[in-house]
């Protein structure tokens, strides 16, 4: 990992030493997302409740600017020069970001009230990885009890698509334990302090992200 990367994975653990533990895994995490990025995989994210609104945060970080500049591939520029007048060559190269392609599970109102009125609730995010998963992507899957079953069978969908799995869950892990590549499992199992503690390791792997990608 690059410096910069090394320097935020140090101030994550001197602010929550509770999760240092936890070290080696964030970084193979970031080598192996990293891989996957540059290797055009993307990131799908999935969970319920307070998870699912840690999901759209999780994406939001990584389609925009996070922490620092992003430029857009110079590929696209040139591209997007050849399709536009003067003015609208400037004004969308000048207001657009790079970007980590990431998808929201948890987004897709109409699906997912169609699949589970129809079908079956506990398929709402499995049937959305076969969808949209293919071998070099990657599912981050949040449950704090790491039991949910929407998301564990969403795991259990990217394992048979070739993805890694990468689960933030509570001490225990759960379920999902057994079906992740790489388990964050936060030394806590109150729900609220769960998520409380998913925050600042989510925030860390879309920064560190965005470094390795963009930093340089």
């Amino acid at each position: 990992m690059k410096n910069k990367t090394e320097r935020i994975l140090n101030e994550l653990i001197e602010k929550y030493p509770k999760l240092d533990y936890l070290e080696e895994r964030l970084r193979n995490l970031i080598e192996k997302t990293v891989k996957s990025i540059r290797g055009n995989g993307k990131i799908l994210v999935c969970g319920n409740g307070g998870s699912a609104s840690d999901s759209e945060h999780i994406v939001g970080e990584l389609l925009k600017k996070f922490y620092i500049d992003r430029p857009i591939e110079d590929d696209f520029k040139n591209n997007l020069r050849k399709n536009c007048n003067e003015y609208e060559y400037e004004y969308m190269s000048s207001n657009m970001e790079g970007a980590i392609p990431a998808i929201s599970l948890v987004s897709q109102t109409t699906f997912l009230t169609a699949y589970g009125n129809d079908v079956n609730f506990d398929m709402i995010y499995a049937q959305q990885v076969y969808a949209y998963g293919n071998e070099n992507d990657i599912l981050i899957a949040l449950s704090t009890s790491g039991n949910s079953s929407n998301v564990y069978y969403a795991a259990k969908a990217a394992k048979s698509k070739g993805m890694m799995v990468i689960s933030l869950t509570g001490e225990d892990g759960g379920k999902l334990k057994s079906t992740s590549d790489i388990l964050l499992n936060v030394p806590l199992d109150e729900t609220y302090q769960v998520q409380e503690y998913h925050l600042p390791l989510y925030h860390f792997i879309c920064r560190a992200l965005e470094y390795e990608i963009f930093g340089g």
